[in-house]
C-alpha cells in the first residue's frame, strides 16, 4: 500500500532518525577505501515524490508517472532550490545559501541549520547499509524495482521492502543525488548520486556503487531524498 500524501508542512514528523555511526567508502575506479564518521541525522523514509515537489514548486517536470513515483528529471542544482524552498515553507532555517556560479561550486551547506538538505554521501551509504556489510541490505528483488522487475518504468515510492532503519527505495526506483563533488581534480563540479534505478541491472543497484554528473544534469531514473541534520 502507498503512503498517504504528506502536505509539506508535516514531513518532519515522517523522517527517520539514524544514529550516529561510521562507514566506509569505496571508489572502485581508483580501489581507494576511506573511512567518514557519520553524526546523527535524520532521513526521509523515501524520495521526493512528485506530488510533493509539486506542492512546493507548483509544477514537477512532465511525466506519465503518478503521482506517488519519485520525481525524476531533477538536476543537482534544482534539488538543492527545492530543499530551500520547503525548509521556509516548514519554518526552518534554510541549509543552502546559493550564487550564480552555472557549476553549482558557489552553493555553500550550513550543516548545523534545521532545514532540508541532501544527505551527504558517507550519510547516504550509511543509511542504506543500516547495520548490515554486505552488497545489499536485502534480496534484490524484495527491496528494489530493477532492470528485471520495474517493467522498464518508475514505480510509486514505499512498495519494496525497507531496511532495517525502515528506508525504502535506497536500491532501485531512481538514482538519488547526493552533497558531495565526486572527485573535483578529474571531473571538476561533478556531484554523486547513488543507489541504482528502475532500468538498471544488479550491478547498478548496490550499496557502494557510485556515478556522478555535472550538477544541471537531468535524466529519467534520477531524483533525490531529504535529509535534516537535526
Amino acid at each position: 500500500m502507498s503512503p498517504e500524501p504528506t502536505p509539506p508542512r508535516a514531513i518532519a514528523e515522517h523522517m527517520i532518525g539514524i544514529p550516529a555511526g561510521e562507514i566506509v567508502l569505496r571508489d572502485e575506479g581508483t580501489e581507494t577505501d576511506w573511512k567518514v564518521e557519520v553524526g546523527a541525522f535524520r532521513l526521509a523514509p523515501y524520495p521526493v515524490t512528485r506530488e510533493l515537489y509539486r506542492a512546493v514548486r507548483g509544477e514537477a517536470p512532465p511525466s506519465p508517472a503518478g503521482p506517488r513515483t519519485p520525481v525524476t528529471e531533477i538536476s543537482w542544482k534544482e534539488a538543492v532550490r527545492f530543499c530551500n524552498l520547503l525548509s521556509r515553507a516548514a519554518g526552518l532555517e534554510p541549509c543552502y545559501s546559493t550564487g550564480e556560479d552555472p557549476d553549482g561550486q558557489d552553493v555553500v551547506c550550513d550543516w548545523d541549520a534545521d532545514g532540508y538538505r541532501l544527505p551527504s554521501e558517507a550519510e547516504w551509504e550509511y543509511a542504506c547499509r543500516a547495520g548490515t556489510s554486505g552488497v545489499r541490505y536485502g534480496e534484490l528483488d524484495e527491496i528494489a524495482w530493477y532492470r528485471e522487475n520495474s517493467g522498464g518504468e518508475v514505480h510509486d515510492v514505499a512498495t519494496r521492502a525497507p531496511n532495517a532503519w525502515g528506508l525504502h527505495d535506497m536500491i532501485g526506483n531512481v538514482w538519488e543525488w547526493c552533497w558531495d563533488v565526486y572527485d573535483p581534480e578529474v571531473y571538476g563540479p561533478y556531484r554523486v548520486f547513488r543507489g541504482g534505478g528502475a532500468y538498471d541491472p544488479p550491478r547498478g543497484c548496490r550499496a557502494s556503487c557510485r556515478r556522478k554528473s555535472h550538477p544541471t544534469f537531468r535524466v529519467d531514473d534520477l531524483g533525490f531524498r531529504l535529509a535534516r541534520s537535526r
